[in-house]
């Protein structure tokens, strides 16, 4: 009999509910019974415990919600098989054990060690990426969540300056721009903006490098035409909102353009850089996303549709008897995905065969996500070719792409 049907051969298995604060460790025999269960807190005793208590009893395989992070890395370190079960799975795996689906961190962590006692053979070990890869993804993480909290705190600027200056919504292209946070840091009321007559403001623009002064006549005209903001001592109280708000998002713009800094040359000190600044219009922001998400651990994507399938470019299928249904596919890697529509999103206009297969998706009825889905499905085959033989992306070799190209001709 073998070690997979024989209960007696194999070992314990463990499952581990991470908290902030604390853990829930539960170890499960080869017979399907709690044996270990136990809190341990995250601090490097507890951690030490944790690890001690596993070699105890045998572990060698772990099932964990995260993929990331001090507890995975000591697993990793310790020489132990970590499976990582996302939280969805979880929450439907709670039902094999009970109809309620009740939440409870030392219930999930006997369901995670239970479910790699029982469906081992169905997980994928987890494969790190390398230190430079998750360095990478640390800082690209950070700069799209400084970008979320510049565009908020945009929002509320417009949102303020609709009662207190309406006339500087719209007077430069973006209300968070470097023009426009310099125009309210000097003219932050209805007053000062009143004082304001084509000749001043073209001088003003001169003095801050505008590229175009001489549209200084219709930048006066706009002012002009909006509605006018509060004024008198209402005005100047409620100015100090306004630079509060211009100094946050000075701030922001000055930590986004460091990050952008770091993002350039952990990317170019990177051994897959060129693979992904090699694609159409990646750039390096969009490389760097790109190489950090997708990481450098080639075992994790065997094949391509793995990679798709995880980046949520290829459709989920639902069938019962004789009815089939396509749809979304929503328990995806949200920030894998969010990497992929944004490059797929662009690419089409600087490359004719991505530009083809768009456009004839959008001749099928598709509205402009589900065609960039499309798109970016196609676009994970060509890029998990070149990342696995580890070459950059060639024109000349990419047929599909000569194919249209000869028809265009």
């Amino acid at each position: 009999m073998s070690v997979e049907h024989d209960p007696s051969m194999r070992r314990p298995t463990a499952g581990i509910d991470w908290a902030s604060t604390e853990h829930a460790l539960a170890i499960v025999g080869p017979d399907g019974v709690e044996v270990q269960r136990m809190i341990v807190e995250h601090t490097a005793t507890g951690l030490r415990k944790l690890l001690r208590r596993l070699q105890q009893t045998g572990v060698l395989e772990v099932g964990i919600e995260r993929p990331d992070g001090p507890v995975v890395e000591a697993l990793l370190d310790a020489g132990l098989t970590v499976y990582v079960i996302a939280p969805n799975q979880i929450k439907h795996l709670r039902r094999r054990y009970g109809a309620a689906g009740n939440k409870d961190d030392r219930f999930d962590a006997y369901v995670l060690a239970d479910t790699v006692r029982t469906d081992h053979h169905r997980l994928r070990p987890l494969t790190p990426d390398s230190p430079a890869t998750l360095t990478l993804r640390m800082t690209v993480r950070a700069r799209k969540d400084l970008i979320a909290a510049r565009v908020a705190m945009a929002n509320q600027l417009r949102a303020h300056l609709e009662h207190v200056l309406p006339g500087v919504i719209g007077l430069f292209r973006d209300i968070d721009s470097a023009i426009t946070l310099s125009f309210l840091t000097r003219f932050p009321t209805q007053d000062k903006v009143d004082w304001l007559s084509p000749r001043r403001l073209q001088n003003w623009l001169r003095r801050v490098s505008y590229p175009n002064p001489a549209r200084a006549g219709l930048l006066h005209a706009h002012l002009r035409a909006a509605t006018r903001g509060t004024t008198g001592p209402e005005a100047t109280a409620r100015a100090h909102v306004t630079a509060a708000l211009v100094a946050g998002l000075t701030t922001l713009r000055e930590q986004i353009n460091a990050l952008e800094e770091q993002i350039e040359v952990q990317l170019l000190q990177h051994p897959d850089a060129e693979v992904f600044t090699s694609l159409p219009r990646a750039g390096i922001v969009r490389a760097a996303r790109l190489l950090a998400e997708i990481g450098d651990a080639r075992g994790r994507f065997p094949t391509p549709e793995a990679l798709t399938c995880l980046a949520g470019a290829a459709p989920s299928t639902r069938q019962s008897g004789k009815v089939k249904v396509v749809g979304f596919r929503w328990a995806v890697d949200k920030q894998l995905r969010g990497a992929v529509i944004d490059f797929a999103g662009d690419s089409h206009h600087a490359n004719p065969w991505a530009a083809d297969l768009y456009q004839r998706a959008r001749a099928r009825g598709h509205d402009h996500p589900h065609a960039t889905r499309i798109l970016a499905r196609a676009w994970l085959h060509v890029i998990w070719r070149c990342w696995q033989d580890r070459v950059p992306y060639d024109p000349t070799r990419h047929r599909a792409l000569q194919a249209v190209l000869a028809t265009t001709a």
